[in-house]
């Protein structure tokens, strides 16, 4: 019998904790639907005091969604033990060794601390909170996805979209691929790789595509009056700076 060295792609093993807490449940869909082009998400966490009637969707969504409740009384009226919690249990994951990356469902910047540790490890840390969570906590993670911007990207209105239906571009975005792009390697005519400045553009954690409604960077970038984008020699997308 022959025994083909042929092997099937694994997948990566992501972690889905959950702060409940401090995230919608109404933003669970586009979470999981992010991460699970990452991965196979296998661990799947909320983290709460379910006794609190806040907490009555999210329990609602654990059957459906195959989500662990993890339990965690207030100890002292005022404050949450969550928090301690959900870090414990995924300094536990870490140090088990046999999770690939963690999904970080929460606006808190009390999480910084342990995004930062998991980083230290090499492993990937995706955020996903709202467009208020304090900038700390998104630089500290390897990418950081905007909530509702996933949601506005799935359908939904949002009256700050213009009427051709993309968001708005502000300037961080500009800010960001300008950087990129200045420090990318570029041709006589001033044409860049299109993956360099998107690999560039990544090394700011908050920069995601999906923040600003689009799912793959060419579509952004040809969206932006400042920049051309065009075929290069060898097939692959090449970007200029217009203005």
């Amino acid at each position: 019998m022959t025994v083909s060295n042929d092997s099937p792609e694994v997948e990566l093993n992501i972690a889905l904790l959950i702060d409940a807490d401090n995230a919608s449940p109404e933003h669970l869909d586009e979470v999981l639907t992010v991460l699970a082009e990452l991965g196979e998400i296998n661990i799947r966490r909320a983290y709460g005091n379910w006794a609190k009637p806040a907490l009555k969707s999210w329990g609602a969504l654990s059957g459906k969604h195959s989500i662990v409740p993890v339990q965690q009384f207030d100890i002292v009226k005022g404050k949450s033990a969550t928090d301690m919690r959900m870090t414990i249990d995924a300094m536990d994951l870490l140090y088990r060794g046999h999770v690939d990356g963690f999904g970080i469902m929460s606006s808190d910047s009390d999480f910084l601390p342990l995004a930062q540790r998991i980083r230290e490890d090499g492993l990937p840390v995706y955020g996903f909170g709202t467009a208020k969570t304090p900038e700390s906590f998104k630089q500290a993670c390897t990418r950081f996805f905007d909530v509702a911007a996933l949601a506005n990207e799935n359908g939904d209105e949002d009256e700050d979209k213009p009427a051709d239906g993309k968001k708005e571009v502000d300037a961080e975005l500009l800010h960001v691929l300008g950087n990129a792009y200045k420090a990318s390697k570029r041709d006589v005519e001033g044409y860049a790789s299109l993956s360099e400045i998107g690999q560039r553009a990544k090394a700011v954690s908050s920069f995601a595509v999906r923040n600003y409604g689009f799912t793959r960077l060419s579509d952004l970038v040809r969206s932006l009056d400042q920049y051309e984008v065009k075929d290069g020699a060898d097939g692959r997308l090449v970007v200029k700076r217009l203005r």
